[in-house]
């Protein structure tokens, strides 16, 4: 029922023409970034890029990736999609399997976890950790797979053949089915009521994130209300948070720690998803150069901060002065309205408060090199 329920919503939220592309996996500061977690994955043992290899090679995405081949010389994103996985020069694919095994290893064994032999840990990570880890990649990856569904009232011919844009729709339903079906398989097999609760939650943040997306969609005429700073970072926390949060507090409650472990570790996942998205939001504003071509979200966190300083009446007139003749946004001149104002160091103190409380709960933990990894981890995402 909820898997049908995101697919459905998915088809539903496919974005409009100017918003197409997806950033799959984007993350602040590249080189920096790259850098940082390429650190952290020596520490827990392998690249987690290899993670979900199990699943990768079984026989029915084998079939999958046969059928996607069928999509090419067409714009369908799940093409786009398909390539991030196999190749990603900027950027570090699974950023959340990577920190829920770094956030196991700082916390090590609990002394409740006399159950559990140390021996079959590896790295210090036990084995149904890094089982979770896997299980948090899946997920997110079945989301972002379901995530490229093409609108299809908005097909125009240079797209590709209507029949292989419909093809591509089912793939990208079925694949995202099949990925979230192993991750519950997965997850029942782990044998933990809590954890089975903590992550099945974080699925419905996800389905509901979602929603949020598409009823506060503002990307067709850019003239709705939107959404004020505090909805926006709690309509964040659900679609781009909550997963990570709950997969950190879960490492926790697989070694059997206190509450206040599970507390800090959701507290961390939190605050260092919050600052990601903020510093995402953040980077064609930070980055942008003379002349190049722009294109951002009308609720990046810049331009909702902007919004609600200068008043909607005053918003909608600078939208009304942004547009072409033909009644397209110049987002370079939106930038520059925004960048005008405090909305883009107003989003830039937020990202950096995030950050910080991310650094403020991993202190709690035993220092470490995973410890350290973690603290640099959430130093990134807060530069610039």
């Amino acid at each position: 029922m909820l898997l049908s329920t995101w697919s459905r919503l998915c088809c539903r939220a496919a974005s409009s023409r100017g918003q197409r592309t997806l950033s799959l996996f984007s993350s602040p500061g590249a080189s920096n970034w790259s850098k940082v977690v390429s650190d952290a994955e020596k520490i827990v043992g392998y690249p987690t890029s290899f993670m979900s290899l199990r699943c990768l090679l079984s026989d029915e995405l084998s079939n999958v990736a046969m059928h996607v081949r069928k999509l090419v010389g067409t714009q369908h994103p799940l093409l786009s999609t398909a390539r991030g996985f196999v190749y990603d020069s900027k950027n570090n694919l699974q950023m959340r399997g990577v920190i829920v095994l770094l956030i196991s290893k700082a916390a090590g064994p609990s002394h409740a976890a006399s159950d559990l032999l140390a021996q079959d840990m590896v790295s210090g990570i036990y084995p149904s950790q890094r089982n979770l880890a896997e299980i948090t990649e899946l997920i997110h990856t079945a989301f972002l797979v379901h995530r490229g569904i093409v609108n299809l009232r908005e097909w125009t011919v240079s797209d590709g053949p209507l029949k292989d844009m419909q093809f591509g729709n089912k793939m990208a339903v079925l694949s995202g089915d099949f990925l979230l079906a192993n991750a519950c398989t997965g997850l029942a097999q782990l044998n933990n009521t809590k954890v089975v609760e903590l992550i099945s939650s974080a699925i419905g943040d996800l389905v509901q994130g979602i929603y949020n997306e598409n009823s506060n969609n503002t990307e067709e005429n850019g003239l709705t209300d939107g959404v004020d700073v505090e909805t926006w970072e709690e309509q964040t926390f659900l679609s781009h948070g909550a997963l990570l949060a709950k997969s950190c507090q879960a490492a926790m409650e697989l070694a059997k720690h206190d509450k206040e472990s599970q507390r800090l570790a959701y507290k961390y996942g939190r605050h260092l998803s919050l600052g990601h998205k903020l510093n995402s939001d953040l980077q064609p504003f930070v980055k942008s150069g003379v002349g190049e071509l722009l294109s951002f979200s009308l609720d990046a966190a810049p331009v909702v901060f902007h919004r609600q300083i200068v008043g909607q009446e005053r918003w909608h007139q600078q939208l009304q002065q942004a547009k072409t003749l033909r009644n397209q946004l110049d987002y370079s001149k939106l930038l520059a309205v925004v960048k005008s104002e405090k909305g883009m160091s107003s989003a830039v103190d937020l990202c950096r408060y995030h950050g910080n409380k991310a650094l403020e709960a991993i202190q709690a933990f035993p220092s470490s090199e995973a410890r350290s990894a973690l603290e640099n981890i959430a130093s990134t995402v807060s530069k610039f």
